[in-house]
C-alpha cells in the first residue's frame, strides 16, 4: 500500500536515579510481592509454558560497538520461568539496557522500550521513548550506532513512545542530513490534538495514576507519513510491514520485520494483564486486540519486542504469549457481551466475569498494571454506554446529599466511622471504602474522618497489585492525610 504524507521517499550503562523517580510507575508497580510461580520443569510437563530455547551467553558487536553480555535475555529467561516475577520486576522499570536481539538489531529496555534496526539507509526505530528520558534514549542509541536516523515508527501516540525524534532531527539539521521520516497510523494526529486540548486533565490523572509530579507535554512531533490499514516501509535493504489494530488505542500499529524475524508488538504485549481497562483513560478494544494477537502468532517470529517489559525469545514462546493473551482478552469480552445480552446489570457483570482459570499463573498475565474487572467495564462502555442499569444512577442526587441522608439513617457520621473501621479490621476493604466515603461526603471538613479515610486507603494500597489501582487509592490516602493536617 502506498504511504500517504508529505514526505516519502548504553552499552551496560544505566539511566539516572532521577529518571527512575520521574517514571513513577516503577516504584508503585514493583511494591507488591508474593506471586508464587511454578518452576519451568513442572510447567513444561503440563504443556503450559514452553521450554527454554538455546541462548548464547554472549552477543557479538554491532556497528563496531559491544552490546552487553546477555543481561536482557537472562532477565527474559528468569521472568518466563518464574525465577523473577513481574511483581518484583515491574514491566515499566526504566533500566536502560541495550542488547542485540537479531542481526544488526537491538532492544533498548526502558520505561517505554525502543527497538532499533541498522539498515543500509540508516537506522529505523520502532518507538522512540518517553518525554521523561528523551536525552538518555538518544545517548543510548548513539552509543550503539552513529548512523543517521532514517525512519521512526510510532506504534501509537502515548507519550512514553513518541518523544525520541527531536534530538535526532536536530542532529540531522546540524550535519546536513535528510531529516528522519516519522511514520504512524493516521489517527495519531488526532490523539496529539486531543492531548493538547486536555493537557490539564492528563496532568491530573497521570499524577494520580503514577504518584509522581508529571507535567503533561503540549508539543509533539507529528507523523509526516501515515497509513490506514497496512503498509510496507523500506529502509535500505530491509522491509517493515506495518499493520493497524485497535487495541489499547485506536491508533495502534504493530510491526513485522520478516528479514530479521523480529515482531514489534507495541503495547499490545506489555508483560502484564493487558492495559485494556484503565479507569482514567479513553476507550480500549478487546476483541480487535485479540484478533491482532492471533494474526501476529501466525508469523513464526523468533523474537517479540514488546512496548513494555522484556523480549520473548523463540517461536514457541512468542506464539504462547500472543495466543494466551488473545484468549485472556477474548474470554473477558465474550463473557461480558453474553451477560449484557441477557440483561445483566453492570454491577452483576463486574462481579461475575473472571479470566480463564488456566491462565491465572501465567508470568506474563499478572495484574501488575491493569485489572480484569476494569477491562470488563471497558467492554460495557464500548457497547452499552455509561448507564449501568441502576435507575437511581440515571439522574442521581448529589453525592453529598446522599451521604448526609445515609449518615442520618445510620445515627451520625461517628457511627459510619465505627462501621468503616470495623470493616477494615475484618478485611472487607471494598465495603469499608464505601462507608468511609459516605462519612467524608457528609462531613468533608472532619479531620477525624480524614484520618480514618487515609488509614483505610493506605491499608487498601498495601493489598493491591496493579499500578493504576495503587495510584488511585494512594492519591485518596494522600488527599485525606493533607486534609487531616498530617
Amino acid at each position: 500500500m502506498e504511504a500517504s504524507g508529505e514526505n516519502k521517499g548504553l552499552l551496560g550503562s544505566r539511566v539516572s536515579r532521577r529518571e527512575l523517580l520521574q517514571a513513577g510507575a516503577v516504584a508503585i508497580g514493583a511494591a507488591s510481592v508474593g506471586l508464587m510461580a511454578c518452576a519451568e520443569e513442572e510447567e513444561v510437563a503440563k504443556g503450559t509454558v514452553q521450554p527454554s530455547p538455546a541462548l548464547p551467553t554472549t552477543r557479538p558487536s554491532v556497528s563496531g560497538t559491544p552490546v552487553g553480555t546477555g543481561s536482557v535475555r537472562e532477565l527474559a529467561e528468569k521472568l518466563w520461568t518464574g525465577e523473577i516475577t513481574t511483581y518484583e520486576h515491574h514491566p515499566w522499570t526504566a533500566v536502560g539496557d541495550i542488547e542485540e536481539i537479531a542481526d544488526r538489531t537491538i532492544f533498548y529496555r526502558s520505561f517505554g522500550n525502543v527497538t532499533a534496526f541498522d539498515t543500509d539507509a540508516g537506522l529505523v526505530l520502532i518507538d522512540t521513548g518517553a518525554f521523561l528520558n528523551q536525552a538518555q534514549t538518544h545517548e543510548a542509541i548513539r552509543r550503539w550506532s552513529k548512523s543517521r536516523l532514517d525512519t521512526a515508527v510510532y506504534t501509537h501516540g502515548h507519550v512514553d513512545h513518541v518523544f525520541g525524534v527531536p534530538p535526532f532531527a536536530e542532529e540531522a539539521k546540524e550535519r546536513g542530513w535528510q531529516p528522519p521520516r516519522v511514520v504512524g497510523h493516521e489517527a495519531v494526529a488526532a490523539r496529539f490534538d486531543r492531548y493538547k486540548l486536555t493537557a490539564g486533565y492528563n496532568t491530573i490523572i497521570n499524577n494520580r495514576q503514577f504518584g509522581a509530579a508529571i507535567e503533561w507535554p503540549t508539543s509533539y512531533t507529528y507523523p509526516d507519513t501515515t497509513y490506514d490499514k497496512s503498509m510496507v516501509l523500506t529502509s535500505g535493504d530491509v522491509s517493515f510491514e506495518l499493520y493497524h489494530a485497535r487495541g489499547e488505542t485506536d491508533d495502534h500499529t504493530w510491526v513485522w520485520v520478516p528479514q530479521r524475524k523480529v515482531l514489534c508488538s507495541g503495547d499490545l504485549i506489555i508483560w502484564a494483564v493487558p492495559n485494556a481497562g484503565n479507569p482514567q483513560k479513553v476507550q480500549r478494544y478487546c476483541a480487535e486486540w485479540a484478533e491482532a494477537l492471533r494474526k501476529m502468532a501466525s508469523l513464526n517470529a523468533e523474537v517479540l519486542s514488546p512496548g513494555h517489559g522484556i523480549i520473548v525469545v523463540g517461536q514457541d514462546r512468542v506464539r504462547q504469549i500472543l495466543l494466551d493473551t488473545a484468549e485472556f482478552l477474548q474470554s473477558l469480552h465474550d463473557q461480558t457481551v453474553a451477560l449484557m445480552n441477557e440483561g445483566a446489570t453492570l454491577d452483576a457483570i463486574v462481579h461475575t466475569v473472571k479470566p480463564p482459570a488456566h491462565l491465572k499463573d501465567r508470568p506474563f498475565l499478572q495484574p501488575v498494571y491493569d485489572e480484569p474487572e476494569y477491562i470488563v467495564r471497558n467492554v460495557w462502555r464500548l457497547y452499552g454506554g455509561w448507564y449501568d442499569f441502576n435507575p437511581s444512577h440515571l439522574k442521581p442526587a448529589p453525592e453529598a446529599e446522599q451521604a448526609v441522608e445515609i449518615a442520618a439513617f445510620a445515627g451520625g457520621v461517628s457511627v459510619l466511622m465505627e462501621r468503616a473501621r470495623s470493616l477494615m479490621e475484618q478485611g472487607n476493604l471494598r465495603l469499608g471504602c464505601h462507608v468511609i466515603e459516605w462519612a467524608a461526603a457528609a462531613e468533608p471538613d472532619n479531620r477525624k474522618v480524614h484520618e480514618l479515610r487515609a488509614e483505610i486507603y493506605g491499608t487498601r494500597v498495601s493489598h493491591e497489585t496493579a499500578t493504576m489501582t495503587k495510584g488511585i487509592f494512594g492519591f485518596a490516602e494522600r488527599e485525606s492525610r493533607a486534609k487531616a493536617g498530617g
